[in-house]
């Protein structure tokens, strides 16, 4: 099992149950996310699957689900501020800064996060 602890972006969630074999290293660990991040995935994959057969695919992983509190969420919107170039989203700059403030790798495949420190680019 890998050492390394991630904070799992959506991009690497939606990856992961599509079948993307560029996350095999992280099958086995608990998806340590937000629930903002949770609905993000939830409502793509809604596009593309039914609400019953989402429900027992997400059922079959090992969810973590971190908080938000308004220093996080400070510090997302200065981040987002400071990368406004980038047009992040604010749910990614929130996971970016849950996964900094907990001493995790952002886990992501988005082109926008592939050279910032502290992410784990896979695409």
């Amino acid at each position: 099992m890998n050492e390394e602890k991630y904070f799992f972006d959506s991009y690497a969630i939606i990856e992961i149950i599509k079948g993307n074999n560029s996350y095999n290293f992280v099958l086995d660990s608990t998806i340590i996310t937000s629930p903002m991040n949770f609905a993000e995935v939830y409502y793509s994959l809604l596009l593309v699957h039914d609400k019953l057969s989402l429900d027992k695919i997400l059922k079959s992983f090992n969810f973590q689900f971190l908080k938000i509190n308004p220093k996080i969420a400070r510090k997302s919107a200065i981040f987002r501020f400071n990368n406004k170039k980038l047009k992040l989203s604010y749910i990614d700059c929130v996971g970016y800064m849950l996964a900094l403030s907990n001493d995790l790798l952002f886990l992501t495949g988005d082109d926008a996060f592939k050279n910032f420190e502290s992410v784990e680019f896979v695409k």
